[in-house]
């Protein structure tokens, strides 16, 4: 019970934050998340993450003041381990470096806060979506106390491999702004560094298979980089495959430009997509759904267009409020008369099946 009531201080923190961010950013008509994925904020949330990793290593002991602790022991002595407020704060904070990118359910509340002015109906949604996404974590909190074995030396190797973890988080968190390759050598020298660490420890079984796996996955970083591979998740993919199998998008950059590009469509269908390097819904769709050969052979048949919103400057804040969106991934589609298509609308993710029935639809649509 202890532990299930943490996990829900925890979850909480998280939910009213993410729906107090998502109210705002459906007030302003802005994608609020979006300001929070710039280089400074980025790497300053990275840096701490490898700041608070090195107390992991023993580095240095991240402790309150000796005065301090001396003081507040008399008061602690009868209470429980584990603070509700603390473990709250922790769930607000954590909403802050959560996935910016705009999945379907969540651009559908936001577009209601924005056109009815309804903050509480839009504010319930959100918080209930919050709420839902934290299930896994309650679930996890109310177990835990039953599945960890006793303290003991244990503890130690576990506290090691959570400074593993940290690193890896600052990493991720600063993947939108790391060139592809300095990430696959980052998460080489990580899972090198790990196994080899491992291995040169005790020869317990445990460590042995958890130090080959990390070396092994760190090696495979380091050999899909000699080859000539550009992605961290695809390493035995050579950059060259990956650059000749992108999609031609004709960047448009301001409204005008956009204009003048469906201007010019001259009656064909134009697809215009909504991109930014931070949104890894959007690198999925490249990815995954664009390179399939089924979906390129359906894309020849359009004009491709493209807006990247990385720099979410002033002209791609004015494409994306002329279309009301509140951030990328998002699709439009534009027929005769450069007028869009009604209800066809790619919101989110979508794999190449979700996005070919998509497609079907748009040709009876356009028909």
């Amino acid at each position: 019970m202890r532990g299930l009531g943490l996990s829900f201080s925890y979850s909480l923190g998280m939910a009213l934050v993410y729906t107090a961010m998502g109210i705002a950013a459906g007030l302003a008509g802005q994608g609020l998340a979006a300001a929070l994925q710039n280089a400074w904020v980025l790497g300053g949330f990275a840096l701490l993450m490898m700041l608070l990793s090195l107390s992991m290593f023993g580095v240095y002991e991240l402790q309150m003041p000796a005065a301090i602790q001396t003081r507040l022991m008399g008061r602690s002595n009868n209470r429980a381990a584990g603070t509700h407020a603390g473990v709250f704060a922790m769930g607000a904070l954590s909403a802050l470096i959560v996935g910016p990118c705009v999945a379907a359910p969540l651009a559908g509340a936001l577009v209601y806060i924005s056109q009815t002015r309804d903050a509480l109906i839009g504010a319930s949604a959100l918080f209930a979506m919050a709420t839902g996404m934290s299930i896994p974590l309650l679930l996890l909190g109310a177990s835990a106390g039953a599945l960890l074995p006793r303290a003991g030396a244990w503890m130690d190797g576990v506290k090691k491999f959570f400074g593993v973890l940290m690193l890896g988080t600052a990493l991720w968190i600063a993947s939108p702004v790391i060139p592809p390759r300095y990430q696959m050598i980052g998460w080489a020298l990580l899972g090198l560094g790990y196994g080899v660490w491992l291995l040169s420890r005790n020869r317990h079984s445990g460590n042995v298979i958890v130090g080959v796996l990390a070396a092994a996955l760190g090696s495979i970083q380091l050999a899909g980089l000699a080859a000539g591979a550009a992605d961290p998740f695809t390493p035995f993919t050579p950059a060259v495959q990956g650059q000749a199998a992108g999609t031609p998008f004709q960047r448009v950059r301001t409204v005008e430009q956009l204009d003048a590009a469906l201007a010019s469509a001259k009656g064909r269908t134009v697809m215009l997509d909504f991109y930014a390097d931070w949104c890894v819904s959007c690198k999925e769709m490249e990815r995954f759904t664009f390179s399939d050969p089924r979906v390129q052979a359906e894309l020849g048949k359009l004009v491709l267009l493209q807006v990247d919103a990385t720099a979410n400057n002033a002209d791609d804040q004015a494409l994306l409020k002329r279309f009301g969106l509140f951030g990328p991934p998002g699709i439009v589609f534009f027929g005769a008369g450069a007028s869009e298509i009604p209800h066809t609308r790619v919101i989110g993710y979508q794999d190449a099946e979700k996005f070919l029935r998509s497609l079907a639809a748009l040709a009876g649509s356009a028909g």
